[in-house]
């Protein structure tokens, strides 16, 4: 199919869901991007949507605000509106990971500021190739060889990567053919990031029938394999999953009985789930982990706490790790909990933090059924150093635990990838 239709058939998908109205789109000023704005432009003019355009800015390097301004310009002239936004923290550790997250932090904020329906994603055919490659060298199994996702739903807003099955070169066309200028980022050519050196290295391995169609073949057969897997993992954490207070409880001796792929895609996904995060733990690490909890040792990995009981295993929240987390009664806490104010009138005196040492003006905690270090982990409404309700330890009123993490709502993030 051409761009255009590659883009339609996307939002088609999308609309059966429900209207879109107000589209965004990601532009960094790149060929890629450059020619989804057009494409976008297009087909919101034929459908009666509303576009708007944002571009990242993570203050990395000195021609991105000469960037920034030649896709406000171009915004201007197709009268689309336009925003930059900038990346304002200084990046420690993995840069690249740091600046990916920031991006999509970022625009997440602005959809949501919005209202937009979804925000659509310049990666191409090419890059769908470049990350397998990537990926396979660092030893990635099933899910992180399937191909890239076309939509999905994080941050509270919907995604979308339209031009999955388009290459650079056909959008490049499309921009030549429109008189459309774009800028070629130099960090292309930099060989000290691993997507470059793949990129050159995918040029040697074209020659041996590894080019970028046997590829991207390739990943759909593993996003395949990964459904299947999935819907495997689903139905045995059916049988030996539970969420009580929060945590994922798994019967011990049937979760030893699993698959090791099962095994380990079930605790993966538990802790995604129960620390609100979307990237699964290393492998290597998620390994150590199991061995580790399965011969009775109580550890940590991406903000939770695991551990052995008698009969189960245990995935819970890391008190650490919510230490300074707080929200505004009614809005959601930690990603999976909203506990509301008793009175609408004092909701800006009061404050959802974790229970913590507050579990000391609990009397009766322990009638809750649940462990000590659940609770204190658990969502509490405070007023100043004054414990309001905490539900999970049966202190306050019950009614004012409005949303909690449940079976059914764990069980469904195992088929959402």
């Amino acid at each position: 199919m051409t761009p255009d239709a590659d883009l339609a058939d996307a939002l088609h998908r999308v609309r059966a869901g429900g209207p879109v109205l107000r589209l965004g789109v990601a532009v960094s000023g790149g060929g890629d991007s450059m020619a989804l704005l057009r494409l976008a432009k297009n087909w919101c003019s034929a459908h009666g949507a509303a576009l708007f355009a944002a571009t990242v800015d993570h203050r990395l390097r000195p021609d991105a605000a000469d960037e920034a301004q030649l896709v406000h310009d171009t915004c201007a002239s197709l009268s689309v509106q336009h925003e930059t936004l900038v990346w304002q923290n200084s990046p420690e550790g993995n840069l690249q990971d740091a600046a990916r997250r920031a991006r999509y932090d970022l625009l997440a904020e602005w959809a949501k500021r919005l209202k937009l329906d979804a925000v659509l994603l310049g990666h191409t055919a090419d890059d769908q190739a470049e990350t397998f490659v990537m990926r396979l060298a660092r030893g990635s199994g099933v899910d992180g060889l399937a191909t890239m996702r076309s939509d999905w739903r994080d941050r509270g807003v919907q995604w979308m990567r339209p031009l999955l099955a388009t290459d650079r070169a056909t959008l490049r066309n499309v921009l030549v053919k429109l008189g459309q200028h774009w800028v070629e980022d130099p960090s292309n050519d930099d060989t000290q990031f691993d997507r470059v050196r793949v990129r050159q290295a995918m040029q040697q391995l074209s020659h041996i029938g590894l080019d970028r169609a046997r590829l991207t073949e390739t990943a759909d057969r593993m996003a395949g394999a990964r459904d299947a897997l999935s819907w495997l993992a689903h139905d045995s954490a059916r049988r030996i999953a539970q969420v009580q207070g929060g945590d994922v409880h798994f019967a011990r001796e049937d979760f030893g009985k699993l698959p090791t792929e099962t095994r380990h895609r079930l605790l993966a996904h538990a802790i995604n789930y129960v620390s609100s995060t979307p990237y699964r733990p290393r492998y290597t690490a998620l390994c150590a982990l199991e061995n580790d909890v399965l011969s009775g040792k109580t550890r940590t990995l991406q903000g939770c706490l695991i551990s052995r009981t008698s009969d189960g295993l245990v995935i819970g929240r890391e008190l650490n790790a919510v230490a300074s987390t707080q929200s505004h009664p009614g809005a959601l806490w930690d990603g999976r909990w909203v506990l509301q104010a008793p009175d609408a009138a004092k909701v800006q005196d009061l404050l959802v933090k974790p229970l913590g040492d507050g579990i000391t003006q609990c009397e009766n905690w322990r009638d809750a059924g649940l462990t000590r270090t659940t609770l204190m982990a658990g969502p509490a409404l405070w007023h100043q150093d004054q414990v309001i309700a905490a539900p999970l330890a049966g202190f306050g009123e019950m009614k004012l635990l409005l949303r909690l993490p449940d079976t059914e709502e764990f069980l469904s993030t195992i088929l959402s990838h």
